[in-house]
């Protein structure tokens, strides 16, 4: 099935006025690398590439080999096709900013104790009794 991605019948993809990391994906479990080269425009070859240089990229599979990705899975393909196509990032240079952005997203989480959590559901079952 060839279909452009603002155009796709029955997975609901609306991208006008989008950002390319922000489109809105159906709402399903796994998507077959079809589907996954439908909807980021980029061929099935390149994706089975980059799941070889990108270990982000981790689809499951099923028992007769055909891959399953996630929806996390390609919303980081999309991510990786914006900084390779349009930033013109080097595959060096894209895993080198991914490593860097999600360093900083562990950097800036901060762990939540169970004394905190114990507290807090405390609180509730004493606003709700």
């Amino acid at each position: 099935m060839s279909c452009l991605v603002t155009s796709c019948p029955g997975w609901g993809i609306k991208m006008q006025n989008q950002k390319p990391d922000q489109k809105e994906l159906p709402d399903k479990l796994y998507f077959k690398v079809g589907e996954v080269s439908a909807i980021t425009g980029v061929p099935a070859y390149v994706l089975r590439f980059w799941e070889t240089e990108f270990k982000r990229i981790k689809p499951k599979r099923t028992p007769s080999g055909h891959r399953l990705y996630r929806k996390i899975d390609v919303e980081l393909i999309l991510k990786i096709k914006h900084l390779l196509y349009n930033e013109k990032f080097t595959i060096r240079g894209a895993k080198q900013h991914l490593r860097a952005t999600t360093g900083d997203l562990k950097e800036k989480s901060t762990p939540i104790t169970v004394d905190e959590i114990r507290s807090e559901l405390k609180q509730i079952r004493d606003l709700i009794e």
